[in-house]
């Protein structure tokens, strides 16, 4: 069963949820204040310190712990259907991240829809991309990351550095991405009780405004699923199990793996969208997250995790 604490996410999405309902043409800049809340549930992870920087003309946010390997970066897209969120409303989550993993973060504040359309957020994450490879850090010394739209960036990112001929990172980790332009997967429907915020007629909404008047709902840099994942990186996905979009996530393994991509798919029970969120404050998130940096860890040549933080981690599931 879900721990308590989890509830708390699935209390911020019904809110939202009642919220759009009550106003179902509430004003741009009144959407994206309701979604700037998103970290109000995640804790502060406590020892990491944020720096703004502009990579490569892309504003970014710089989440580095204490101690961490400054040669080792993790990019980070968020998520808000590429029409809300920000690297702030992110910025706990993936310090939470940066601290397991023992790197820096890059969470990039990628232009929005729908003052920039498709595909202004995939070249946004590409540019910050070449910019960290243009600092030195080496492309196996990079993994992406991302969720809900931000993990379909943590995919198309990758198919338009490889269409520019840039060297692939070391892996990417997305995160209740969002992919299927359509929003055809059978789990709108079978998880539609289940989702207290994801539904198909909102996604549609969503799809459309990131594509723009005539987009192509079936351009591989806007829906991975329809792309050639031939020669990607190891893949790690992570999904909830109560999420409308799980079929977007089994579609995602599924492609990848016929392509010869390595791929691990984690289907947490019970789970809200992005439950990561949650990091600090409930037992589902922290154990995710610690899953993602011990997969990730040596994929970026940091090696193992302690057997000091090994024993740390059991003390703290002990309670």
């Amino acid at each position: 069963m879900p721990s308590p604490q989890s509830e708390a996410l699935k209390s911020l999405y019904q809110h939202w949820s009642e919220a759009l309902a009550k106003n179902p043409t509430m004003p741009l800049d009144e959407l994206r204040r309701l979604f700037d809340h998103w970290g109000d549930v995640t804790a502060e992870p406590g020892g990491v310190d944020y720096i703004e920087v502009d990579a490569g003309g892309v504003p970014a946010l710089w989440a580095v712990p204490k101690g961490c390997a400054q040669d080792r970066v993790l990019q980070c897209t968020h998520g808000g259907g590429y029409v809300t969120g920000s690297m702030y409303s992110h910025r706990k989550v993936y310090g939470h991240f940066a601290k397991a993993i023992g790197c820096r973060a890059l969470i990039l504040d990628y232009r929005r829809a729908p003052e920039h359309v498709h595909p202004a957020p995939v070249d946004d994450a590409t540019t910050a991309y070449r910019w960290l490879l243009d600092q030195g850090i080496k492309p196996g010394h990079i993994a992406f990351t991302g969720d809900s739209a931000g993990g379909g960036l943590a995919v198309t990112t990758l198919l338009r550095a490889r269409e520019r001929g840039l060297p692939m990172p070391a892996a990417t980790m997305p995160l209740s991405p969002w992919l299927d332009m359509e929003a055809t997967s059978p789990t709108f429907e079978s998880n539609r009780e289940r989702d207290a915020l994801v539904q198909r007629d909102i996604v549609l909404v969503m799809a459309g405004t990131f594509l723009g008047e005539g987009g192509n709902r079936k351009d591989p840099l806007a829906n991975p699923l329809l792309a050639d994942l031939k020669g990607l990186p190891p893949m790690l996905i992570q999904v909830g199990g109560d999420e409308t979009l799980l079929d977007d996530s089994r579609n995602l393994a599924d492609v990848a793996r016929r392509a010869g991509v390595a791929v691990t798919l984690e289907t947490e029970p019970h789970m809200q969208h992005v439950y990561q969120f949650l990091a600090g404050a409930a037992p589902e998130a922290d154990d995710a997250i610690e899953r993602l940096a011990a997969w990730v860890r040596p994929k970026l040549g940091l090696g193992e995790v302690s057997s000091q933080e090994d024993a740390r981690r059991t003390a703290r599931r002990a309670g």
